[in-house]
């Protein structure tokens, strides 16, 4: 694994399980779109040739899905039996009725149905990582989460969960959260441009050996001259500067970009092996 690309810009322990800190979020593999049908080949060819890059941790939820597909469903179908080494994420909390609609934030008796639905789908007895994902849509959660918590704490206990994690939160949520049981990650949009208010909450979690996952890191930008003229100096895209400005916050630091275009999969993952320079971080922070 150390020579493949999505290792160049190292690992992470999440408790238990090791990933390289380039990892894959699921969310895109389906059309924009979610009326329109999904290029299945195409789906399931992006997941086993990230597999073949290094990618050995990817991210799901049972509420990515459309017409005609799941995020669940397409990874089962690429990539089960699954690799001893390899680490699903997914979060459980909000659910989407049929027409894609948000329901209200499960209760904390419906979590352990939730957990299921993710089992079956994705073809496992136990779920490597869960976030508890507060609120339901990308709105930050407000409010207390330890009667969630609780429950999915004991979930891991049953055998059920190896490892926990927290999304859409504040630093109140952590704090709250590791009272109860350990947690590995938090997983918040967050990118160079994009949600900087958890500068703080980003090291903090540093401080504490927690991992900080943020999603949208690419699609929360908008043209930028600063990171344009990174990636000029660098032969790179943007998305690819803002991928490798986003590892560059420490070492535990993740990145989970998502794609269904084989050619930006292939960009995406690069990106582990771009060291930006004092320079450049100067210039991307002025």
């Amino acid at each position: 694994m150390t020579n493949l690309p999505a290792a160049a810009a190292g690992t992470w322990q999440l408790g238990s399980l090791t990933v390289n800190r380039l990892g894959y979020g699921a969310m895109r593999l389906g059309p924009h779109e979610p009326d329109q049908p999904v290029d299945r080949d195409r789906a399931i060819a992006v997941l086993r040739r990230a597999v073949e890059l290094g990618v050995n941790h990817i991210d799901t939820a049972a509420f990515y899905f459309g017409t005609g597909w799941s995020a669940n469903e397409l990874i089962k179908a690429a990539l089960a039996p699954y690799r001893d080494d390899f680490v699903l994420a997914t979060k459980l909390g909000p659910a989407r009725g049929p027409s894609g609609e948000f329901l209200p934030f499960a209760r904390p008796d419906e979590l352990r149905g939730q957990l299921e639905q993710n089992l079956r789908a994705l073809g496992r007895d136990h779920l490597d990582l869960v976030n508890l994902r507060i609120g339901a849509g990308l709105d930050r959660g407000t409010g207390p989460l330890a009667d969630h918590f609780g429950a999915l704490a004991e979930l891991r206990t049953a055998g059920l969960i190896r490892e926990l994690g927290i999304s859409n939160v504040g630093p109140e949520h952590l704090a709250e959260a590791q009272a109860i049981a350990p947690v590995v990650c938090v997983q918040n949009q967050y990118g160079l441009s994009a949600r900087r208010e958890d500068d703080d909450l980003l090291q903090l979690c540093g401080k504490q050996n927690v991992a900080f996952v943020p999603f949208f890191a690419v699609a929360s930008g908008q043209t930028d001259q600063r990171v344009t003229e990174v990636a000029r100096r660098h032969g790179a895209s943007d998305a690819q500067v803002r991928l490798a400005w986003t590892l560059a916050q420490g070492p535990h630091v993740l990145a989970i970009p998502g794609t269904g275009d084989p050619a930006h999969l292939e960009q995406n993952v690069a990106a582990a092996a771009i060291e930006l320079t004092t320079e450049d971080l100067a210039t991307l922070a002025d």
